[in-house]
């Protein structure tokens, strides 16, 4: 098989960039180790930045989002007998949107099939050959066991934290940097209607606590746990006591409602940054190159972020014979992903109990001069709404 462009990965940041690719004219085939059905499914990101909702609208996949989704002002900040509104709006200019990824998922895979894209499913033993050259290969076995190869002019990794394409840059040329935190999200899904009508980020001497939403009748919230908690040994029941808990149900007449829960799960939390987010003919995008904890909601937005840097680079490199953007994709693209880095450990460090009682003190300070001083509730706007694609 012959391409332009080799993705590797059918998530978000793939199937946005092949779809950005073609409608500048530069075809591109995708390969993905899951099947369809289960890439469509992953629970992740619910929160999308103004900017990613702008480029979402800009090239035909904001219909459904701006018909089915919720746009929000702001959050909650709160800790014990307090709960103070940042209104994003007042502040910067930009609302954010909850429109969980599976929804992402499947407006970009059903733009991608109305257009013909070649998407191989289920693939294994996936690699990467003749990357310092200008033909690039994909290999890999298809569903029915064959070997298969892609020969393109670029390859591109979308394939996250555990596909091949990371190891892609030499040992010799890449660097990483990790910080693996202290304690996990326990995050459940149930079917109840929200109990808020923007999230709330809570502090809590027994630990963080979430109240997100998916839609009108589902809600997602998270609990701070241990790392290498069982979800099995929290009960339905468990879980509900320590939300109302840690979210103040009865605190000035709030009550936070409880349903079926559907879904549980324990995600570790980390920060991880691998540079160069390029090398050769290869360039990495969202998970492949970095991780942040959730609780700054940038995971998803950094994947569009990277794509919507990369796309216009690529159609330079490919039909203008310019590597001048090609050549500084990483450079750029890693300037907001350590701006995004950073706001994600703040935000973590800030709202999560440590072991240390200094701790807590100063993050109480914070939450206090986030919440009391417009300069400070302006900056964490602009970090979780406002930033823009080029930042």
């Amino acid at each position: 098989m012959r391409t332009e462009v080799a993705i590797i990965g059918a998530g978000p940041a793939g199937l946005l960039l092949s779809h950005l690719l073609a409608q500048d004219g530069i075809e591109s085939i995708v390969v993905e180790t899951r099947s369809a059905e289960y890439v469509a499914s992953r629970i992740r990101a619910g929160v999308l930045e103004h900017s990613t909702v702008e480029l979402l609208d800009s090239v035909g996949l904001g219909g459904r989002l701006r018909a089915e989704g919720d746009e929000h002002r702001g959050i909650y900040l709160q800790w014990p007998e307090e709960r103070h509104h940042l209104d994003f709006v007042d502040l910067t200019g930009c609302s954010v949107w909850v429109y969980g990824q599976t929804e992402v998922q499947k407006d970009l895979a059903a733009a991608r099939s109305a257009a013909g894209q070649e998407i191989h499913y289920e693939v294994t033993d996936t690699a990467l050959h003749d990357l310092d050259t200008e033909r690039p290969s994909v290999s890999f076995k298809d569903i029915d066991g064959t070997r298969q190869t892609i020969e393109a002019a670029v390859v591109v990794g979308c394939d996250g934290s555990f596909g091949p394409s990371r190891a892609g840059i030499p040992q010799t040329v890449r660097e990483s940097a990790e910080r693996v935190y202290p304690y996990s999200w326990l995050g459940i899904l149930a079917d109840v209607a929200p109990s808020t009508d923007e999230l709330i980020y809570a502090w809590h001497p027994d630990g963080f606590a979430m109240h997100s939403m998916r839609s009108a009748t589902v809600s997602r919230l998270y609990l701070q746990v241990p790392n290498g908690t069982d979800v099995s040994t929290w009960s339905d029941d468990r879980i509900w006591d320590a939300l109302a808990t840690r979210l103040g149900h009865g605190q000035n007449g709030w009550r936070l409602r409880p349903g079926p829960i559907t879904e549980k799960s324990v995600l570790p939390m980390r920060s991880f940054v691998q540079t160069p987010m390029r090398h050769g003919r290869l360039f990495l995008a969202g998970d492949a190159a970095h991780i942040v904890p959730p609780t700054g909601a940038k995971g998803l937005n950094l994947a569009v972020a990277d794509v919507a840097v990369l796309a216009p680079a690529l159609l330079a490199l490919l039909r203008k014979k310019d590597a001048g953007p090609a050549n500084s994709y990483s450079e750029n693209a890693l300037r907001r992903v350590w701006r995004c880095t950073h706001f994600s450990w703040w935000m973590t460090t800030m709202l999560h109990i440590s072991e240390d009682p200094f701790d807590a003190h100063l993050q109480l300070s914070q939450l206090r001069w986030v919440t009391s001083s417009e300069a400070g509730a302006a900056g964490l706007a602009e970090n979780y709404a406002g930033l823009p694609i080029g930042f």
